[in-house]
């Protein structure tokens, strides 16, 4: 099949590269009753949110974002087969379109409680497809799945990431935010955390998540001494060279060591976003990690995606489009979670703070970037459905922030339990 093709033209099941996406290529086996009561619910849900009427039979309400099916059929049978995980394949495999996807979706995302009758949500588990057992982040585990999203290709982020290469949430002063603005906004949150967790001169530092190594880099040029630890071959190999390239090799060490291994004591400890790749099952782990490499007085200073309490549980043991697709083996924590853990480590929460809008400018900006450099991800080897793929994620990520499904917040922790 080809590679890539110019945005607007007709994309459909059968050019699909079976080998790479074989549930994608292929539809699931559905019987015709349930096929029919997706049907149902699905059209009575679109109707009842004014997006548009499934078959084309009517129209989207005024200013609404509208859905286009191209294969009503498939899309149904998906869906009753495999809930949200056949509603993001069917969007790869070019089943429907939008005219305002992250806006669809956010409409979605609002109304996630209630898009399905209260005496069927009660049948979730009969129906929703549990966690592969190999998704577990294990040591072994956590470096297969950060590979599988953070080792896709340094060009690929490059080519809709800011020059900082920074991929978590920025903090803003305006909105809506221009493209070039990103790079300041993405130093705003940094220096924000550093502040938080009172990072200067003669600081040790450890970082855990090291990404392409800004805050790594803006922590040195503070004068601190900064360990960061990253398990993405990709991502170490550049950060070390932008490092290098800045002439601070000498005050930054990056290593490739799950959380779990972490050496020594230090002032202060940053993770940003890293938490949501951790598991569920490690979380206990993860805490216990930041307290035993906290030095007497230090601070903890930590970026986080979070969602409500219940839907963390409802989540927690339940396979989704993103785990399946973008973050095998990852959970979004609550807020109640996050304190839980922390406590239980010995830490307590000084601050919390969210800033979810910034979150979602940030996904847009990213969204908007993404699909102007198409012939650039093309040239990378990244087919049609990688890169429907890759738009409905930032999309769907773009709309949880926006209906404040999600949060994003900034939080200091340190030594001692709440009393």
């Amino acid at each position: 099949m080809p590679v890539g093709r110019p945005v607007g033209l007709p994309f459909g099941r059968h050019e699909v590269d079976a080998v790479r996406w074989p549930d994608v290529a292929g539809l699931p086996s559905a019987r015709p009753g349930h096929t029919a009561v997706a049907r149902l619910l699905v059209r009575r849900a679109l109707r009842t949110l004014s997006l548009v009427a499934p078959e084309g039979g009517g129209s989207a309400g005024a200013g609404a974002p509208t859905m286009t099916l191209h294969d009503p059929d498939a899309f149904y049978r998906r869906i009753a087969c495999d809930g949200l995980i056949g509603f993001g394949e069917s969007y790869m495999a070019g089943e429907w379109d939008s005219d305002d996807l992250p806006g669809v979706l956010t409409v979605l995302a609002a109304h996630a409680d209630d898009l399905v009758p209260a005496p069927l949500r009660r049948l979730r588990p009969l129906w929703a497809h549990a966690r592969p057992g190999g998704d577990r982040n294990t040591v072994h585990g956590a470096r297969r799945n950060i590979r599988r999203h953070y080792d896709l290709s340094n060009d690929l982020f490059a080519a809709f990431l800011d020059p900082t290469l920074t991929y978590s949430s920025a903090v803003f002063t305006v909105f809506p935010a221009r493209f070039a603005s990103l790079a300041s906004a993405q130093h705003r949150k940094i220096d924000r955390l550093l502040d938080l967790a009172q990072v200067h001169d003669g600081t040790r530092l450890l970082e855990i998540g090291t990404g392409w190594g800004e805050l790594a880099l803006r922590a040195a040029r503070r004068g601190a001494r900064v360990t960061t630890l990253t398990l993405s071959t990709e991502q170490a190999e550049l950060a070390r060279a932008r490092i290098r390239s800045a002439g601070l090799d000498g005050r930054v060490d990056v290593q490739v060591r799950d959380y779990r291994h972490v050496e020594g004591r230090y002032d202060a400890v940053v993770s940003v976003e890293m938490i949501e790749a951790v598991g569920a099952e490690y979380w206990p782990s993860y805490f216990t990690a930041l307290r035993e490499a906290l030095a007497p007085g230090g601070r903890i200073a930590l970026q986080a995606i979070t969602m409500g309490h219940r839907q963390m549980l409802d989540t927690a043991a339940t396979h989704t489009w993103i785990s399946k697709y973008v973050f095998p083996g990852g959970l979004i924590p609550s807020r109640e979670a996050i304190a839980e853990h922390a406590g239980a480590a010995g830490l307590r929460t000084v601050a919390d703070n969210g800033y979810g809008r910034h979150y979602a400018e940030t996904l847009r900006l990213w969204r908007e970037r993404f699909t102007a450099h198409r012939e650039t991800v093309t040239g990378l080897g990244f087919d049609t459905v990688f890169q429907r793929m890759w738009e409905f994620y930032l999309a769907y990520s773009e709309a949880g922030f926006r209906s404040r499904y999600l949060d994003v917040r900034q939080i200091l922790l340190s030594e001692g339990t709440v009393r």
